[in-house]
């Protein structure tokens, strides 16, 4: 097992804790895993056909529950195959939760592992200074493009690292999901801090595979979570899943009134449903798959 940390550690602990929040209260993890578990075994066949090695790059990959996940139905799959992991994710408080699932789950226990306290770009760059360039099986990309400056070009050179008969899984949020509606309704007003400068939806991700010329299949996951909390302005657990779903610190503080009217007032009535009196966000998601 290795590891490359950058000078920057990664996000500020206040938005680790906002994504452990988030995921915890809104299950897309489960989603996410119910997607590989179902759809994916018969391409990890296609992927792993005449070959005795798969190499795996996980970018964005948190704390590695996903990743452990796609691992584990990898070996189910193809329990003969020799297979080894890359992950690149820029929280080292993160990358540490990764590499202590790993030290709890026997069955990874002789897969080796590396691991890049990197941005995506800052990988980009340094596998570019390399001359011998790695290639890999399968690359995915859960969440985790808002997070670039420019879309198709991050593609376009991951892309350029499949072996024969690769793929990239790209996990995203649906055109038309609530994430699309809230986030395409306030760019303006959500889209200035410096780690998510505009915001697409796999609509738009799949505008530019198409422009790249590249061929994929896509399957959209529904999915959908309890926001109700939201609306209670004493509710702790509202106001941090407020933070996360709009990137702010401090939901209440850091916008004005009129704003924050809006926003929920969006909320509740064009990104979600009612069911048996709670508000539920629609946030169906998408699994890309792109071809080699």
């Amino acid at each position: 097992m290795s590891s490359t940390e950058t000078s920057e550690a990664g996000y500020a602990a206040c938005y680790v804790q906002r994504l452990q929040h988030y995921l915890k209260v809104s299950g897309e993890q489960v989603a996410v895993s119910n997607c590989v578990t179902k759809l994916l075994p018969e391409e990890f066949k296609r992927i792993g056909s005449g070959k005795s090695h798969v190499e795996v790059l996980g970018l964005g990959s948190g704390g590695g529950e996903i990743d452990i996940h796609i691992l584990k139905t990898l070996q189910s799959v193809l329990p003969s195959l020799h297979m080894s992991a890359e992950a690149v994710e820029p929280s080292a408080e993160l990358i540490k939760n990764f590499q202590d699932l790993v030290a709890r789950t026997s069955s990874l226990q002789n897969v080796p592992f590396e691991w890049h306290t990197l941005t995506s770009a800052e990988y980009e760059k340094k596998v570019t200074m390399n001359k011998a360039i790695k290639k890999f099986d399968l690359i995915h990309m859960i969440q985790m493009l808002y997070y670039v400056d420019d879309y198709a070009a991050t593609i376009k050179f991951f892309h350029s690292l499949l072996k024969s008969n690769g793929k990239i899984l790209i996990v995203h949020e649906a055109a038309n999901s609530g994430w699309d509606i809230l986030w395409k309704s306030y760019r303006k007003t959500l889209c200035k801090d410096v780690s998510i400068s505009d915001y697409l939806s796999a609509g738009d991700i799949k505008v530019h595979i198409d422009n790249l010329g590249l061929k994929y299949d896509e399957f959209v996951v529904p999915h959908s979570y309890d926001i109700t909390d939201c609306f209670n302005p004493d509710s702790e657990v509202g106001e941090l899943l407020l933070d996360y779903m709009t990137e702010q610190e401090h939901f209440h503080q850091s916008l004005t009134p009129e704003v924050r009217k809006g926003i929920l007032d969006l909320l509740r009535n064009k990104c979600s449903t009612e069911k048996d009196g709670r508000v539920m966000f629609n946030s169906d998601l998408s699994c890309i798959l792109v071809y080699a």
